[in-house]
């Protein structure tokens, strides 16, 4: 089949390859999925820079990429859950590092799939997984519900703009930091956006004057702010800075989850969530969207269409 690998840690993309690789085996309790499409998340360059070496093996050559959208093809041994020609979509990480989503094919574990909705095109089911995962598992986390006031760091972002959209579905007000630019789609997600940098204390407080009740911070290096804003009481979440656990905070890492997933698609059947797509690229084009989730300024999913 025709996937990208890289055969070393690269903090670039000068290791990245694309070209013929075996096909993959299929286990019990596994489905093997015909890739319709496979989204980018920082974490794709961030782990091909040896960012998690400490934490899971990796072994050679990787094909990168966690997350998934497309067809059944096979099923392993024992996998009554689904059968050939079903419409999926799934958090493909597996416990090590090596065979992921930036291919034709990819085998994933059974309890990690669910069925793609009918809403969504494929490229908004392969952006959904991983970020709409964290955003849910985050809000889990800060048992967000009616009355409170949520602060979303990087609300624009691909788990921000599901997390807006998920706490308003729950009741909650949200405040959201964004670019200017992207004011107006933060407003469309359901949140009260505010400029990031200079000033964000007190233009947050402008809102909500008694300080909010809950912040998820999607960026990192946002502690001082967070602590700064949050009312007596209040509880934060962090995916990038595990330093939030020293006061008080939580550092989430989401897990591959097909009840959660499912719990998504069904909110994306009753309305209450859409996935924005930023850009969708080829397989020959991995390196470019790494370059643009870089940058750090995507609103919404970059997208691998095979």
């Amino acid at each position: 089949m025709r996937a990208v690998t890289y055969d070393s840690y690269a903090p670039d993309n000068s290791r990245l390859h694309y070209g013929e690789v075996p096909d993959p085996k299929v286990g019990p309790g596994q489905v093997l999925i015909q890739v319709r499409a496979a989204a980018v998340n920082p974490v794709d360059w961030k782990v091909m820079a040896g960012g998690l070496d400490g934490m899971m093996d990796t072994v050679f050559p990787v094909v990168p990429g966690w997350d998934v959208a497309g067809v059944v093809v096979r099923t392993g041994p024992d996998t009554p859950e689904f059968a050939p020609g079903d419409e999926v979509m799934a958090y493909a990480r597996k416990d090590w590092v090596q065979a992921g989503t930036f291919a034709e094919y990819v085998t994933v574990a059974a309890p990690s799939v669910a069925r793609k909705p009918v809403a969504l095109d494929w490229a908004q089911a392969a952006g959904l997984p991983l970020a709409g995962l964290t955003a849910l598992r985050s809000l889990k986390r800060l048992g967000v519900g009616s009355g409170d006031v949520l602060l979303v760091h990087g609300a624009a972002g691909g788990v921000g703009s599901m997390a807006v959209q998920l706490a308003g579905d729950r009741g909650a007000r949200v405040i959201g930091t964004a670019s200017e630019r992207n004011h107006a789609f933060v407003r469309e997600l359901g949140g009260d956006p505010v400029s990031y940098g200079d000033g964000v204390v007190e233009r947050v407080r402008a809102l909500a004057p008694d300080g909010v009740s809950a912040v998820a911070d999607f960026v990192g290096g946002q502690l001082e702010t967070t602590l700064a804003v949050l009312a007596d009481g209040g509880r934060h979440v962090s995916v990038a800075d595990p330093g939030v656990e020293q006061h008080g905070g939580h550092w989430i890492w989401v897990r591959p989850d097909g009840a959660e997933l499912a719990e998504l698609a069904a909110a994306v059947d009753r309305g209450a969530l859409t996935v924005e797509i930023a850009q969708t690229f080829s397989l020959e084009q991995v390196g470019e969207a790494f370059d643009a989730s870089r940058t750090g300024h995507t609103r919404g999913k970059l997208v691998i269409v095979p």
